[in-house]
């Protein structure tokens, strides 16, 4: 068949000028060739995620940094905001690696409001708190920047943000937020494979972890401060990903990042506006929709159009593009959409033209 485009919600499309730049030549993980690489992308990095932190690379999957972060940050009691699939997985998370953790659930498709999370602080006994900021499973943004205003009220309670589905969709300012950490993978918004994670922690939180004592070692974040001191990472990177990233960095300034949020912005509302010309409802509550990706009730919700989810995957294959059929206890219930990362109006178009085509062989234009 050969490849399938994707529009799936990650990984997402990797250009060939971003395989090209993976594929440069080997240098040694020590050698000053790769402290000139790391030196290289840090402003970079520090400019796109505001802050003046140093920000860490670490050759794993965003869950490694989650279960790092409140293996370094959890002493007491974690509460864990759950909204979807991820989220829900922290709780999860945390129980295995022996924390005392309570979570705060809302159903599917609702957001996490700061007046929850104020409830649930202000009963007391809670050191940490996490949060996805982009739940991907559900298409729902929560409202970042009001929840991390409780920083203020709380600040002994370490704020832990994943950011995987909307770090470089929209902006993220660490600084200004107050927060903990914020962590990412690559393979979502910023266009590059899976295996590589990206995050950066607040003072508070290195004084947090250094009197955890089951800290560990590959994701101690003293490690990584240490060696991100001196342009190097704790173990082996994937320099090749770091290489991608070098490339990604100089796309998103030469881009402007005002205009890359703006394009994301553009091309999501593309999306809704196929999806309502088509009577799709979209599952997230209004005004908490998440700009990198669109998650499209089929029967999930009541009202709109209802399609054979895994009919319409299989001939949007047959035209070279992959789409999800729905997430978890979502499968098959709704769909998801992506737009995040390289995709322009030009490639949403050719999207919603083959999909066009697909519902006309469904007999559902």
């Amino acid at each position: 068949m050969g490849h399938l485009k994707l529009h799936i919600p990650g990984p997402v499309e990797v250009s060939q000028e971003t395989w090209q730049a993976m594929s440069t030549p080997m240098i040694g993980h020590r050698s000053s060739n790769f402290q000139d690489l790391y030196g290289k992308i840090q402003p970079q990095l520090q400019e796109l995620l505001g802050t003046e932190r140093l920000v860490y690379l670490s050759t794993s999957s965003a869950w490694g940094i989650m279960e790092g972060a409140i293996r370094n940050l959890a002493r007491k009691k974690i509460l864990c905001c759950m909204c979807g699939a991820f989220s829900d997985k922290w709780l999860d998370v945390a129980t295995r690696c022996g924390i005392n953790a309570e979570g705060l659930q809302v159903k599917w498709g609702s957001p996490i409001l700061p007046e929850a999370v104020d409830e649930k602080l202000a009963s007391g006994g809670f050191d940490a708190i996490t949060l996805v900021h982009n739940e991907t499973s559900t298409g729902v943004m929560n409202p970042l920047e009001e929840i991390a205003k409780l920083k203020n009220k709380y600040p002994d309670v370490m704020f832990i943000v994943d950011s995987v589905s909307s770090m470089t969709a929209v902006p993220i300012n660490f600084d200004q937020l107050g927060i903990d950490v914020l962590l990412a993978g690559t393979q979502k918004a910023w266009a590059l494979p899976p295996g590589l994670s990206v995050f950066v922690a607040s003072e508070g939180a290195l004084e947090r972890s250094a009197k955890s004592q089951t800290r560990g070692y590959y994701f101690d974040f003293h490690e990584f401060q240490k060696n991100a001191e001196k342009n190097m990472t704790p173990s082996t990177p994937s320099i090749p990903h770091i290489n991608g990233m070098s490339l990604k960095l100089d796309e998103f300034f030469t881009e402007g990042m005002e205009k890359r949020y703006e394009r994301h912005q553009k091309t999501n509302q593309m999306t809704r506006n196929w999806a309502s010309r088509h009577g799709f409802t979209l599952f997230p509550e209004s005004g908490y929709e998440s700009v990198s990706l669109t998650c499209l009730n089929n029967g999930a919700k009541d009202g709109g159009t209802v399609v054979d989810v895994p009919r319409l995957q299989s001939l949007m294959k047959d035209k070279g593009i992959l789409i999800d059929g729905g997430y978890g206890k979502l499968k098959g219930k709704a769909f998801r959409l992506s737009n995040m990362g390289d995709e322009t109006e030009e490639t949403m178009t050719d999207l919603f033209n083959k999909l066009d085509a697909s519902l006309d062989e469904l007999g559902q234009s």
